[in-house]
């Protein structure tokens, strides 16, 4: 536990967020708390996208799409890899991590920026850069079942449900989490400037005029393929993977799965 509890500090939390032992009670499935993902002095310290089911759309189209932003975050506007989860519910989640806090008004910007050239047809709260969220492992107060990070292959299994039966195991969430990197201060304004011209040419977003502010900001539209980026390691971009690949994966981290909470 101290190891997860060290790396969601690192990735996510600001120190006064959430004490040790709230926190330690979350992950342990005894409370379930929104936890502040900004700083005392109104500084963001992760941003959180929210992937849910949408009426009427195809089956898996909102995994479809994270997987398109996971990978244009990174090929295209040259971020790391951020984390996945699911909310024990419905919904997929990506996970930036800060290195440096920015104001909520930039991150509220980026996020709004993102969603214009990515995914317009997505909701987007009007806080979304600084609302609480359940973080990852918990128990969904809904649901009853279990929000975790997952493997990105992983994330077509959960397409009609999102959610665990039983605990995901510590060990494999430490996993996901240890070797992602933090977006550094110059990357996360180079990827805003990338953006911000995409923001104002749709600021009345239709059907024709998103992929044209996307084109214009030198962006792929939403829904386009995206190659992956030259030497990129070995899965940090989004794909689907077998049993056997997340297998390796876990076992090249000296973690023995357990998959009994993911088969039905």
């Amino acid at each position: 536990m101290e190891k997860l509890i060290a790396e969601l500090t690192r990735l996510y939390l600001a120190p006064e967020a959430v004490t040790r032992e709230a926190l330690t009670q979350h992950l342990l499935g005894q409370t379930t708390r929104a936890i502040q993902l900004t700083t005392a002095d109104g500084l963001a310290r992760a941003l959180v996208i929210p992937f849910r089911k949408v009426s009427g759309a195809a089956e898996g189209q909102h995994w479809t799409r994270l997987c398109e932003v996971a990978n244009a975050l990174q090929a295209e506007l040259g971020l790391p890899a951020p984390a996945v989860s699911i909310d024990g519910a419905s919904a997929f989640y990506l996970w930036l991590s800060l290195e440096t806090p920015v104001p909520t008004a930039d991150a509220q910007d980026f996020l709004a920026a993102l969603r214009m050239a990515y995914f317009p047809e997505t909701e987007l709260a009007p806080d979304a850069a600084t609302a609480p969220v359940y973080l990852p492992p918990c128990l969904n107060p809904r649901s009853g079942k279990w929000a975790a990070f997952i493997h990105p292959g992983m994330g077509a299994s959960f397409a009609e449900e999102s959610g665990l039966e039983m605990t995901p195991p510590v060990a494999g969430q430490v996993g996901f989490l240890e070797r992602l990197e933090r977006i550094g201060e110059a990357q996360f304004r180079a990827a805003l400037a990338k953006l911000q011209p995409a923001k104002v040419a749709v600021a009345a977003p239709t059907a024709a005029s998103v992929p044209d502010a996307a084109a214009a900001a030198g962006l792929p539209a939403a829904g386009a393929q995206v190659a992956p980026p030259a030497g990129a390691p070995d899965g940090l971009l989004l794909k689907d993977a077998t049993l056997e690949d997340i297998v390796r994966y876990l076992h090249a981290k000296n973690i023995e799965p357990t998959f009994r909470h993911l088969i039905r």
